[in-house]
């Protein structure tokens, strides 16, 4: 399973995500279900919280920001 697209909040943060087989997960299902994910880890932010973040690569349009977005 592979993140292909993105929706983000009004601040710009990435509110849900979906995958190569169409499925939408929030991001917080997406964090848990992180192990299951192709290419993407969970680490954390200064204030705590968890966060979904691309493995590094080298490769910045892989990024979970830089990813196309739907509505």
């Amino acid at each position: 399973m592979k993140i292909v697209k993105v929706k983000k909040g009004k601040d710009g943060n990435i509110t849900q995500v979906m995958f190569d087989n169409g499925q939408v997960a929030s991001i917080n299902k997406a964090i848990k279900m992180a192990s299951k994910i192709e290419g993407v880890n969970v680490g954390r932010a200064r204030n705590g919280r968890a966060t979904l973040r691309s493995n590094p690569d080298g490769n910045t349009k892989k990024n979970l920001n830089n990813l196309p977005e739907f509505d």
